[in-house]
């Protein structure tokens, strides 16, 4: 491990004066102001520490903040990622503005999602820049917008920089997650006949054709989808998340609207779904003339995997393993992170954050320990990855 110093008086306060900043996505809570106060004061930070200052506006109240310390020679470019946006904070058990330091935990809303991780960013750079190194590479340190619901910051981000390689700072528990499932969110329109209850030569139920499509649903996920296996992730999935239809009690429904959300793995595209989709259509359509439905995929998200031996990862795996004394472990997650965008634009990803609980729930909390360890795992890795003069 380097020999640099961690302030760790100062990582405490950056993260405490982050979880102060209400940053809520407004896109989940009305009442949400979003990230740029929060941007401003990372800004105004980054700006102290002498890095190269940028603020992508995204729409009104939500705006990225990037900070560039510019490398002094021919290094790779590593980039730093972390959403400021956080969800909610309405029925909380602890107070979500005010950080409680206790038993060596740090309360409050977004400390675990993912304040701690930005403030580990932030500290790990600033402790290279006083120690007097000069990384080779550029270190770019991103703090993006909208992660929670649509991740429009990292969109944007991407538009204007680009990196070797990427470090999510999302928690992991320190474990160093190299894969994560995708997503697709799909709504089918099943049509039936309207006519009044009396009629059934008349009617034909939206609903009632709804639920054979439900049942293939059902099929699918508990065969074709469970043959599929992803050493670190499982097999694919499928549910039914929304359904609507119907006008009355005494009318045949003519529309039954079903929303469905179909979780990925790689390997697997959005041609993936859709071809699962068309299928199951036209195989009602072929066994029931009355049948009718459509589909259309309405939003999609790409899974992520990154080689166990690329250099993002063996460089990680170097710093944690001096500095932690032993090997890592290495996971998959079924939910989804920006990784996968910065990927898909050619920035090889993986994720490592530190330890806590109560991700989007009533109690929150970050294990400021392993804020410290993540920050001098950042610090390796930005020697190693980048070079240093």
């Amino acid at each position: 491990m380097s020999n640099i110093r961690i302030d760790e008086k100062e990582l405490l306060k950056v993260v405490q004066d982050l979880i102060r900043i209400e940053s809520v996505n407004p896109e989940l809570a009305w009442k949400g102001s979003g990230e740029s106060l929060i941007a401003g004061h990372i800004g105004k930070y980054l700006t102290e520490m002498g890095l190269e200052v940028y603020y992508q506006e995204i729409k009104p109240s939500r705006v990225n903040v990037v900070g560039v310390l510019k490398g002094s020679g021919e290094g790779r470019t590593l980039m730093l990622n972390g959403h400021t946006d956080t969800v909610g904070i309405t029925g909380m058990e602890v107070e979500p503005l005010n950080p409680v330091v206790k038993d060596g935990r740090v309360y409050g809303r977004g400390s675990f999602d993912m304040k701690s991780g930005l403030g580990a960013m932030l500290i790990a750079v600033k402790s290279i820049i006083n120690a007097g190194l000069k990384p080779k590479g550029n270190v770019i340190l991103a703090f993006v917008a909208d992660e929670e619901y649509r991740s429009l910051g990292t969109e944007v981000l991407i538009k204007d920089f680009s990196a070797d390689a990427a470090i999510i700072c999302e928690p992991t528990h320190l474990k160093i997650c190299i894969a994560h499932k995708g997503f697709a969110w799909t709504k089918v329109e099943v049509f039936g006949k309207a006519a009044h209850g009396s009629r059934p030569d008349k009617g034909i139920d939206a609903i009632v054709k709804a639920g054979r499509f439900l049942t293939r649903i059902e099929n699918l996920g508990k065969d074709a989808l469970l043959r599929k296996k992803h050493p670190l992730l499982g097999s694919p999935s499928i549910h039914a998340s929304l359904i609507k239809g119907g006008t009355e009690l005494s009318t045949y429904p003519d529309y039954c609207l079903i929303e469905l959300e179909r979780r990925t793995i790689p390997g697997e595209s959005v041609k993936t779904v859709e071809e699962e989709m068309q299928t199951l259509i036209d195989d009602l359509s072929s066994e029931d003339e009355q049948f009718k439905a459509k589909f259309e995929v309405s939003f999609y998200r790409p899974p992520l995997e990154v080689p166990k031996d690329h250099l993002i990862v063996s460089a990680l795996t170097r710093a944690y393993s001096n500095t932690v004394k032993q090997a890592p472990e290495f996971i998959g997650v079924g939910g989804w992170m920006d990784s996968a965008i910065l990927a898909e634009a050619g920035i090889p990803s993986v994720i490592i954050g530190p330890g806590g609980e109560g991700l989007h729930a009533a109690t929150e909390y970050v294990d400021f320990e392993s804020v410290v360890t993540l920050t001098k795992i950042l610090v390796d890795t930005i020697i190693d990855f980048c070079g240093v003069e």
